[in-house]
C-alpha cells in the first residue's frame, strides 16, 4: 500500500500516549494518520508508548482511504530496536512507518529487514532531517524499499541554527524535491507549527505545492481539511489541463498554444499527470 496513491494530502500525527485523540487522528480526512513513538514521548514513557500504539491499528479497514502507520524512535537506538521488535507482533500492522533521523539507505533497509515477511512489507519512508541526510540524500533514496521523503524541519533548522521560516529553509526543501523527483519518489512537506493561524497553513501549503511537494504535514486535525483542499487541483486546474492533453493530441505533440500560452512536450507531460490522477481518483 502507497501512501501516494490516497486521497488526502494531509499526514497527520499524534502522540502515542493519547489514545483518546487516535479515532480524531483516523478521522480527521487526512491521506496518512502516524501514531507517534519519537518526539511526542519522553524517555521514561517509551515502553508504554509502544504497548498502547497498537491500538491506533485495530479496526484499520473502518478508515477506508486513511493509510493508518507509526513513527518510530530511530532504527540505531536502543529504542528503536525495541519498536521494531514490538511492531513485529503488533495483531494489527502498521501500513506505513516512518523512520526519523534517516542518514544512509541502510536504515532503511534494517526496518525492511527486520518488519518484512511473506504476508506483510509496510510502505517505508525516511524522516529528513539533519544536514547528514541533505548531503547523502542520492543514496538514501536508492533504498529498493523506500517509499518517499518527508522533511523534518525543526530538527533541521536546530541543527543549523537558522529559523523556521520558509525563507531560512527553501533550501533544503529544493533539495529533497530534487532527490526525491530524480527518484521517482513522492515527498511530503514539514507541518507549519502555528496552531491557531489557518493563514500561514494555507500560504505555507501553498508554496509546498509549488515547490512540488506531494503533502504536508498537520499538527492538528483542523489543518487536515486545509492541506487537503490546498493541494487538491482546481476546477480550473483540471479543465487547463484537459485542453493542454487535448491541444497535444491536435497537434500531433507539436509545440502549440493554449489560451495564448505557447505549450510542448513537458507542458503536455505534466497536464497528462494531472489528468490521470484526477481520473483515478474519481
Amino acid at each position: 500500500m502507497n501512501a501516494r496513491h490516497h486521497r488526502g494530502r494531509a499526514w497527520m500525527i499524534t502522540p502515542a500516549l493519547t489514545p483518546a485523540r487516535f479515532d480524531t487522528a483516523r478521522t480527521s480526512g487526512a491521506g496518512v494518520a502516524l501514531v507517534d513513538l519519537e518526539d511526542s514521548v519522553a524517555m521514561a514513557d517509551k515502553h508504554r508508548a509502544r504497548t498502547t500504539a497498537h491500538r491506533f491499528f485495530d479496526g484499520a479497514p473502518e478508515h477506508g482511504s486513511c493509510t493508518l502507520g507509526i513513527r518510530m524512535n530511530s532504527p540505531y537506538t536502543r529504542e528503536g530496536i525495541k519498536d521494531l521488535v514490538a511492531m513485529a507482533d503488533y495483531p494489527a500492522k502498521p501500513d506505513l512507518v516512518l523512520v526519523p533521523k534517516v542518514e544512509s539507505s541502510r536504515d532503511i533497509e534494517l526496518v525492511a529487514c527486520v518488519l518484512d515477511d511473506p504476508g506483510y512489507t509496510p510502505d517505508i519512508w525516511a524522516l529528513i532531517e539533519t544536514p547528514r541526510a541533505l548531503e547523502k540524500l542520492a543514496s538514501i533514496c536508492a533504498a529498493p524499499r523506500l517509499g518517499g521523503l518527508v522533511f523534518g524541519s525543526a530538527d533541521y533548522a536546530a541543527a543549523v541554527r537558522c529559523g523556521l521560516t520558509w525563507q531560512a529553509l527553501l533550501h533544503p526543501r529544493a533539495a529533497l524535491i530534487n532527490a526525491a523527483a530524480a527518484a521517482g519518489l513522492p515527498a511530503v512537506d514539514a507541518p507549519t507549527w502555528r496552531l491557531d493561524d489557518p493563514d500561514a497553513v494555507r500560504t505555507e501549503a501553498e508554496q509546498a505545492k509549488e515547490l512540488g511537494f506531494f503533502g504536508k504535514g498537520a499538527v492538528h486535525p483542523r489543518q487536515a481539511a486545509l492541506i487537503n483542499e490546498v493541494f487538491a487541483p482546481s476546477e480550473s486546474e483540471i479543465s487547463r489541463a484537459r485542453a493542454i492533453v487535448a491541444a497535444g493530441e491536435a497537434s500531433g505533440a507539436s509545440v502549440t498554444k493554449v489560451d495564448g500560452q505557447m505549450v510542448g512536450t513537458p507542458f503536455f507531460a505534466a497536464a497528462k499527470a494531472l489528468v490521470a490522477d484526477v481520473d483515478g481518483i474519481r
